[in-house]
């Protein structure tokens, strides 16, 4: 059964608290239990990782590498700063979606650069959280 690895960065601990009319209601505990459902419709298993550390992250798109098939990530503030996530993620072989909740590109011009997005196999932005549901259905398409 194919994996796939979902990686949150700093802040989304705090979905459904902080700034709900950008980031909505939901929580991260939500957004886990709606791809884990998803996943076992899909016929793949979930792995599921929030940090407020940049080099926990790395470490997990490294444990990817050996464990997953594909990755969705959210790297929240360190999409737009973090160099070491997007060389960590030039090194995982699989393909993997850049995911946003709210759109970027509606908001502060610092958010307009992704390190990610020139890699990336897709991103998804100002979906909401079901965005995230939509990049499951995306990869396990490409897994096929």
């Amino acid at each position: 059964m194919p994996t796939i690895h979902i990686l949150n960065g700093p802040n989304l601990n705090l979905l459904g608290q902080r700034q709900p009319e950008v980031y909505g209601a939901e929580t991260l505990a939500d957004v886990e239990a709606s791809c884990r459902k998803l996943g076992k419709e899909l016929g793949v298993e979930i792995g599921f990782f929030q940090s407020n550390h940049e080099g926990e992250i790395v470490d997990q798109v490294h444990t990817a590498r050996t464990e997953a098939q594909a990755i969705i990530i959210n790297a929240g503030a360190y999409t737009h700063t973090s160099i070491a996530i997007a060389d960590a993620l030039r090194a995982f072989d699989g393909p993997f979606i850049e995911v946003h909740i709210s759109n970027v590109h509606a908001r502060e011009a610092f958010r307009h650069h992704s390190y990610l997005s020139e890699i990336a196999t897709g991103v998804i932005v100002g979906c909401g959280t079901e965005g995230y549901l939509l990049a499951l259905r995306h990869l396990v398409g490409k897994l096929g």
